[in-house]
C-alpha cells in the first residue's frame, strides 16, 4: 500500500482515536450493541479495514460537516449507515471533487509522494446518498450514546457530539484551536458568537473532556467560553491580526498567542457582523 498506516490510541476502554495519514483526527466509540465513527478523514488511504479490527459491531458514521478532510472516508461505507447535515452540500458538493482532494496531499509532507489518487483515494460518493443529520438526533450504541447538537459557524452545517456517559465532547472544527471562519462558506463571527452563546447552556455540566479534530486531539473545557469571549473581541476591534494563509486564502488570527487546546478563530475582517 502506498499511503502510510493509520494510526491509534486509546481514549477511554471504549473510545479510540485514529490518526489518519494527513493528519486528521477519527474517534470510533463502541457500544454493546453498536459502534460509532465519529469523522472520517479526507478518504486518502482506507481505514474501514482497521475500524473492522477494533470491533466486529455493525458500524454507523457520524460526521461533523462536509469538509474533504472530515467526510470523504465516509465512502468506505454503506451510505445508509452515513450521517451528515445536508446544510453542507453547499460545501461537501465542492470538496468531494479529485481535484480538491489533490490538494490535501501536501499536508502529509514528503510521505504524499506515495500515493497514488486513482488506487489511494476513496470512491466519490454525493452527500445526498446519506441521512440527514439534525440537532437532537440521539444514536444508542447500548451502554453508551451519542448525542447531536448543532453549531453553524465554521460550516452552516456543522455539528457538535456529545458522549454523556463519557462525560465526552467532540467538537470537531466548530470551535477549536484554530477554527476557521474567514471564507465566503462560513457564517459572520456574529452569527457564529449567537451559535455558541446558544450551545452553551445545552452542554453545561454535561462533559468533562473535549476531543478535537487536528493535533493531538486534546482541548480544554473551557474552549467554548474562550471562543465567545474571541468573538466579542472581535466584534469590539480588540483582537488580534495577524495574517494566515491557507490553500491561497487569507484570513487573520484573532489570538496570535493562544495555547494548543485553548480557543482560537481566523476570521474575515469584511464579514464580522451579519
Amino acid at each position: 500500500m502506498s499511503v502510510p498506516a493509520f494510526k491509534t490510541e486509546t481514549v477511554s476502554d471504549r473510545i479510540t482515536r485514529i490518526f489518519a495519514p494527513s493528519g486528521e483526527l477519527i474517534y470510533l466509540v463502541e457500544g454493546e450493541r453498536q459502534a460509532a465513527v465519529l469523522d472520517s478523514g479526507s478518504g486518502i488511504g482506507f481505514f474501514r479495514p482497521l475500524v473492522e479490527e477494533l470491533t466486529k459491531k455493525p458500524v454507523v458514521v457520524l460526521l461533523t460537516h462536509g469538509h474533504v478532510d472530515h467526510a470523504m472516508g465516509a465512502s468506505e461505507f454503506p451510505p445508509e449507515n452515513v450521517y451528515i447535515s445536508q446544510e453542507d452540500a453547499y460545501i461537501y458538493q465542492e470538496h468531494a471533487t479529485h481535484a480538491f482532494r489533490m490538494t490535501c496531499l501536501p499536508m502529509m509532507g514528503p510521505e504524499s509522494e506515495t500515493v497514488d489518487p486513482e488506487k489511494d483515494f476513496t470512491p466519490f460518493q454525493p452527500i445526498s446518498a446519506y441521512h440527514d443529520l439534525h440537532e437532537g438526533d440521539f444514536f444508542d450504541l447500548g451502554g453508551i450514546s451519542i448525542e447531536i447538537f448543532a453549531c453553524p459557524g465554521h460550516t452552516r452545517g456543522s455539528m457538535v457530539m456529545l458522549i454523556p456517559e463519557e462525560r465526552m465532547l467532540l467538537l470537531g472544527d466548530a470551535c477549536n484551536s484554530f477554527t476557521f471562519l474567514f471564507d465566503s462558506y462560513s457564517t459572520s463571527i456574529e452569527e457564529y458568537q449567537a451559535s455558541l452563546i446558544r450551545l452553551q447552556p445545552l452542554l453545561a455540566g454535561r462533559f468533562d473532556t473535549v476531543l478535537l479534530s487536528h493535533g493531538d486531539g486534546k482541548g480544554v473545557p473551557e474552549i467554548i467560553q474562550e471562543n465567545i469571549n474571541l468573538c466579542q473581541r472581535i466584534l469590539d476591534g480588540t483582537a488580534d491580526r495577524v495574517p494566515m494563509e491557507f490553500l491561497g486564502r487569507t484570513g487573520l488570527i484573532a489570538n496570535a498567542k493562544a495555547a494548543p487546546g485553548h480557543g482560537n478563530i481566523v476570521y474575515n475582517p469584511n464579514f464580522i457582523r451579519g
